[in-house]
This record gives C-alpha cells, sequence and structure tokens, in this order.
C-alpha cells in the first residue's frame, strides 16, 4: 500500500491533482482492532465502510493471514471483510486485464510461443453465487457419519437472479464492442449447473444483440486448460464468481507472478482497486514483496474510478518501462537477472514513481 501511494503522489505531482488519501482498517488487522476496543470483533468496522461511500474510489491492499484461518463456525475471517465491502458498496462485477509484458516472458512457465498475442480481461460476476447464497452446518445429522450414524452435515446455496447475470454479461459485450474483433467466451458448467444453464440461456439472449461481437460458450473445465493450452484464443471472458475466482488466478500466472495482476470491483456505489493476490504472511517484514500488482491497481483506480486516462497510461508506462529497464523484485527475476537488479519492495516503487511523467 505504501508503494502504491506513493505512485499516486508522483501522479498528483506531475498532473497537478492534490488526492486526499485517509487509511481505514479491513481484514486481519481490524478483526484484532475491534475485539481490542472491546467491540464485536468485525473484518468491516462501521467506520471503514462510511469512509468508503464517502469517498471517490478505493484503494484496497492484502488482507488475510494464518493467524485469523479459522473454521469454526461464527468466527470472523478476514475474508468476509472484501465480501461485504464489495456486497455494501453494490459492486457486482470485477475486471481483471491479463496483461502480458515481454520483459517477462521468461517469467511465465508457459513456453514464449504459447504467450504471443495474449491479452484479456477477465469479467467476473462478484456479489452472487456461492460466496453469497445461504450456508449451513449442523451437527447430529442421522446417516452423516461414515458408520452411518449421526454426523455433520454441511451445504452451501448457489443463487442467481435472471439481473444478477444479465448485468454482468452484457458489460462483457460492451467492453468487446469497443474493441474491433473482440471475442466474448461465456464459462460455464451448464452441463451439470442448473444456475449454469440459465447462465448460458441469458449469455446467448444478450449475444444476439451484439451482431458484430464473435462469442462462443466454454465449460470450466476446459477453460482452465484451454488458459494454459491456448490463452491466446481469449479476448473478453466472463463468468460467475466462484469460476471467476479461480480461473483469474490460474490466468495471472501467464505473466509470471500473481504480483503483477491488478483488478477493479465497479457497480452501484465507490469503485474498489485491489491487487488480486494475498498477502503473503511467509516474507512479511522482510521487504521483498513485489508491489506491482498494488501500483497496477492504482492506474486502474484512475483510469476506472477518477476517468483519469493520461494519468493511468503513465502509471502502466512507467510499470513497463521498469521491466524493459531490467529491474525486477525476487518472484519475476529469472536466473539471468542481474543480482544487482533484483529490488525489494520500497526500491521497486521508488523506480516506478521517478519514471511517472516522463
Amino acid at each position: 500500500m505504501a508503494e502504491g501511494k506513493k505512485v499516486l503522489a508522483a501522479v498528483g505531482e506531475a498532473f497537478g491533482v492534490a488526492f486526499d488519501c485517509t487509511d481505514h482498517l479491513i481484514g486481519g488487522c481490524a478483526i484484532d482492532a475491534t475485539r481490542a476496543a472491546g467491540r464485536e470483533a468485525t473484518a468491516l468496522p462501521d467506520e471503514t465502510l462510511a469512509a468508503a461511500r464517502a469517498s471517490d474510489a478505493v484503494l484496497l491492499a492484502a488482507v488475510g493471514g494464518p493467524k485469523w484461518d479459522t473454521t469454526e463456525p461464527g468466527e470472523p475471517r478476514p475474508e468476509q471483510g472484501l465480501l461485504a465491502i464489495r456486497k455494501q458498496l453494490g459492486l457486482h462485477i470485477n475486471l481483471r486485464p491479463v496483461h502480458i509484458y515481454p520483459a517477462l516472458a521468461a517469467a511465465s512457465p508457459l513456453r514464449p510461443d504459447l504467450l504471443g498475442g495474449v491479452g484479456m480481461l477477465i469479467v467476473r460476476e462478484l456479489t452472487g453465487g456461492l460466496y453469497f447464497g445461504e450456508r449451513e452446518r449442523r451437527d447430529g445429522v442421522p446417516g452423516a457419519a461414515m458408520d452411518g450414524g449421526p454426523g455433520i452435515y454441511c451445504s452451501d446455496k448457489c443463487e442467481y437472479t435472471e439481473g444478477e447475470i444479465e448485468r454482468v454479461v452484457r458489460y462483457a459485450y460492451d467492453v468487446a464492442a469497443r474493441h474491433d474483433g473482440g471475442r466474448v467466451t461465456s464459462v460455464d458448467k451448464a452441463n451439470v449447473l442448473e444456475c449454469s444453464r440459465l447462465w448460458r440461456a441469458i449469455a446467448h439472449r444478450v449475444g444476439a444483440e451484439y451482431p458484430s461481437v464473435a462469442s462462443n460458450d466454454m465449460l470450466v473445465d476446459n477453460c482452465a486448460m484451454q488458459l494454459v493450452a491456448n490463452p491466446g484464443q481469449f479476448d473478453v471472458l466472463v463468468t460467475e464468481n466462484t469460476f471467476g475466482d479461480i480461473l483469474s488466478d490460474e490466468a495471472s500466472m501467464l505473466t509470471g507472478s500473481l504480483g503483477m495482476l491488478a483488478s477493479a470491483s465497479i457497480g452501484e456505489g465507490t469503485a474498489l482497486f485491489e491487487p488480486s493476490h494475498g498477502s503473503a504472511p511467509d516474507i512479511a517484514g522482510r521487504g521483498i514483496a513485489n508491489p506491482l500488482a498494488q501500483i497496477l491497481s492504482v492506474g486502474m483506480l484512475l483510469r476506472y474510478g477518477l476517468q483519469m486516462d493520461d494519468a493511468a497510461d503513465a502509471v502502466d508506462a512507467a510499470v513497463e518501462a521498469v521491466l524493459d529497464d531490467g529491474w525486477r523484485t525476487v518472484d519475476i527475476a529469472d536466473e539471468d537477472t542481474p543480482a544487482d537488479h533484483i529490488l525489494g519492495t520500497v526500491a521497486m516503487g521508488d523506480e516506478v514513481a521517478r519514471r511517472i511523467g516522463r
């Protein structure tokens, strides 16, 4: 977050804009703070939500960690803060652009010949499906144990309405229509799931309104294979919440690291921008985490949240210039990277910030 704000300050200086930033807690640190204050422990305090609603945009850092991992019913988890703020702000669409940087081709686990021309936008429904459906866990249910005796039963309900599906599918087609030759790939599991059958029917209905946009359906398991076998076939990929969560993390590895994938969550309220990676507690405090996804999220904030396209272009160009000049964090370095070109978190932020406005 510090490096993202550093780059935002550099944008402000280069473009003559004053950004008024305030910090608020969400996730694990919010659970600790509310509990320490004698309040009900929560991953999304009321004051954080109020500040988000009052702002022009929200820049979110990663949350979570083993300290707060629990499977006990009723215990707060950091991820609840993410789900709640998206729901409360009405952010029903998540955008994750997957951009291949030529300088990082060697960092990708895929062969370079598979990466030529790869560039896709994953459009994910964000406030429906399994993550927000009714859930239940009961003990003492007859026949639930291995021996046929009483045991534990649990369920998670996947729910979607026609309107929830249509708005995200329509957004995907609108994006593709603005780019000549764009293709929409709608991902589902219509051979098994009723929600997916409705999804596919609505995708076909909406697609018929965009005769200039090529489209196809793809089952999610096939899509998972195609992302690594032939990623160049995808332009705009649209899918439901759970599938989108998994597929976008898989697609991030095309870029060489999850530390390179930014995201935007948009909808009815204040838009929210965050890296797609987690908090990497295994390297916390060592100063080696890759800040580029957070910085690229600043670029998305400028573009989608504040309509400052020139400034967003400057952030994207600065990141590309840093990579072209050979600077790397440890996660995107390879055997040919000179040791003196492997940077820590702060130094990488400095390299991007000093290129803003050039």
